[in-house]
């Protein structure tokens, strides 16, 4: 398929460029190394082209083959408003051709969040009921793929009013589908974004908040890409690196407790409850003295008292990088 494209160009406009598939194009034209790079949509795909030089005419020539591919992939395929938001939830449509979806359906340029729902089942009756509380035309709820639909929410006066926070219209949304639909759903949440067409950040966000949720078995419906800043930073990492830094911290005597899931628990919950002791024990029905035990347990297992901030901040970094490394 590259080399079609290619072709494609060099026979329209007798320029050379080089493309690769993209699973989520950087929107836009820019320059790095020496050429001008763009991305585009073909065939419901995102790809990444480059064109040698870093001029206003490798610039300009950059945005009329953006032009050309956007509107190549509007007059040959006649998808529907939810196909087209999906492309823009995916990142494979540029910013152009955000812009011509928000003048066609009218959709104003103002802030908005994306959500990101995964349901056990009846994807078809959720996507239904969540449809019913769009609160304007511009609001829209998109099934993404098997069990997981997004959902695109606009910020206005009235929605601020009734909603302080995404965090607090995606409890609604759990709670609701609940009532209606006698479901437990996850929902991811993604930051506001000022416009549409950075609403692909939002939703890759919401979407990771999922991801990260199950691989660390998050408790709660509700999930906010913020509470995985820790593992994010840690997954950018190297396995090497991570290897390392666990070595490090890490002996035979501590492993034993990450690899117990029954001292994690309590750890976990411990952690939860803000290292109240009285509060963990009554969540875990657990007698405190129990509790007292394991805790005490951990500290000469891994010299970590998580009683105090720091240690227990020292043992989730450790509790995540046995998780990232699939210990």
């Amino acid at each position: 398929m590259r080399e079609k494209i290619a072709a494609e160009v060099a026979e329209r406009f007798g320029v050379t460029i080089a493309c690769e598939r993209a699973s989520s194009a950087k929107s836009g034209v820019w320059q790095e190394e020496g050429v001008t790079k763009f991305s585009f949509s073909y065939k419901n795909a995102a790809y990444v082209a480059a064109l040698q030089g870093e001029d206003e005419r490798a610039n300009a020539l950059a945005k009329l083959l953006v032009s050309y591919f956007d509107h190549r992939e509007d007059t040959q395929a006649e998808l529907s408003k939810t196909e087209r938001l999906k492309g823009i939830l995916l990142g494979e449509t540029s910013s152009a051709g955000v812009y011509r979806f928000m003048s066609k359906y009218a959709v104003k340029n103002s802030a908005c969040f994306a959500l990101a729902v995964t349901t056990p089942k009846l994807l078809d009756e959720t996507v239904a009921i969540l449809s019913q509380y769009e609160e304007n035309d511009a609001d829209e709820v998109v099934k993404m793929t098997d069990g997981l639909c997004a959902i695109v929410k606009f910020v206005g006066e009235s929605e601020e009013n009734e909603y302080h926070s995404a965090t607090e219209y995606a409890d609604f949304v759990a709670q609701s589908l609940k009532e209606e639909l006698g479901i437990d759903v996850s929902v991811g949440v993604g930051p506001t974004v000022r416009e549409l067409k950075d609403v692909s950040v939002s939703y890759a966000q919401a979407a990771s908040a999922l991801r990260y949720a199950e691989v660390f078995g998050a408790k709660g419906q509700v999930h906010s890409y913020r509470e995985f800043m820790l593992v994010k930073m840690l997954e950018d990492a190297s396995v090497q690196k991570l290897e390392e830094y666990l070595s490090q911290l890490t002996d035979d005597s501590a492993k034993e407790i990450f690899e117990d899931e029954e001292m994690l628990s309590t750890a976990e919950e411990f952690l939860q409850h803000n290292l109240n002791a009285a509060e963990t024990s009554r969540n875990l029905y657990m007698h405190r003295n129990t509790l007292l035990y394991r805790l005490d347990k951990i500290e000469k297992a891994t010299g970590l008292n998580i009683r105090q901030f720091s240690d227990a901040v020292s043992f989730r970094v450790l509790t995540v990088l046995y998780k990232l490394l699939g210990k």
